[in-house]
């Protein structure tokens, strides 16, 4: 897979805030999707010892959501560690991993935000308006905003607020646990979000696609020996 959207990487904090700027210009906040049997998830990792990151896609089918195909990545980190930027450190390696992927997604779900972010165009949007995909922002903190507790039972949610705006969900996607917080990335509604990230999580607090990815890139960064880290 090619991005259809493409840029420089190689960007001040300045010229980065302002790139985000205008292609959150390009974010489609409704839905426009067509049939969806397969969905990416997407996590990055890093090395505590050293700038070594593992960037890994995990695609799933999605009636069953068993594993179709994945790719794991390894890179260098390229940008500083700079709030509000982190798509600039995680997308590169996410990029050389989507041109080995074969099966292509419908949907994208991101361990991150979309919508909710300090400029509305967090990783899950940049990568959903490059690859012009939908994609969900799924977190499991919140970066900003406001909210509601919502109920106690799974697919009860409240809005996050950031400034009198609706950035987001506060989703609990099972009985009685954390919820996670669910935002707008491309080319999908907020409640088609939901929906899509309650169909995720039958069993547990995170997608699939989350736990999915997440496993992998923790499998493959406590492989890695101590000499190569």
């Amino acid at each position: 897979m090619e991005p259809v959207v493409k840029h420089a990487w190689n960007l001040s904090e300045m010229d980065a805030v302002k790139l985000q700027q205008e292609l959150s210009l390009k974010m489609i906040r409704e839905d426009q999707l067509a049939e969806v049997n397969y969905i990416a998830g997407v996590d990055v990792a890093y090395s505590e010892h050293s700038d070594k990151l593992i960037a890994a896609i995990v695609i799933l089918e999605a009636s069953s959501l068993h594993i179709i195909e994945s790719v794991v990545v390894e890179d260098t980190v390229h940008f500083p560690y700079i709030p509000g930027l982190f798509s600039f450190r995680e997308i590169p390696p996410l990029l050389k991993a989507f041109k080995q992927i074969k099966t292509a997604p419908q949907l994208i779900v991101c361990d991150g935000q979309g919508m909710a972010h300090p400029r509305r165009f967090g990783l899950a949007s940049h990568l959903g308006v490059l690859f012009d995909i939908p994609a969900i922002g799924c977190g499991k903190t919140k970066l900003l905003g406001e909210f509601q507790d919502p109920g106690r039972t799974r697919g009860s949610s409240s809005p996050l607020v950031d400034h009198g705006e609706v950035i987001g969900a506060v989703l609990r996607t099972q009985d009685h646990i954390k919820p996670i917080f669910v935002s707008i990335g491309h080319r999908i509604s907020l409640a088609t979000a939901c929906e899509w990230i309650l169909k995720l999580s039958p069993k547990y607090r995170l997608p699939e696609t989350t736990r999915q990815a997440d496993q992998l890139v923790n499998k493959v960064l406590g492989g890695l020996p101590r000499g190569q880290e």
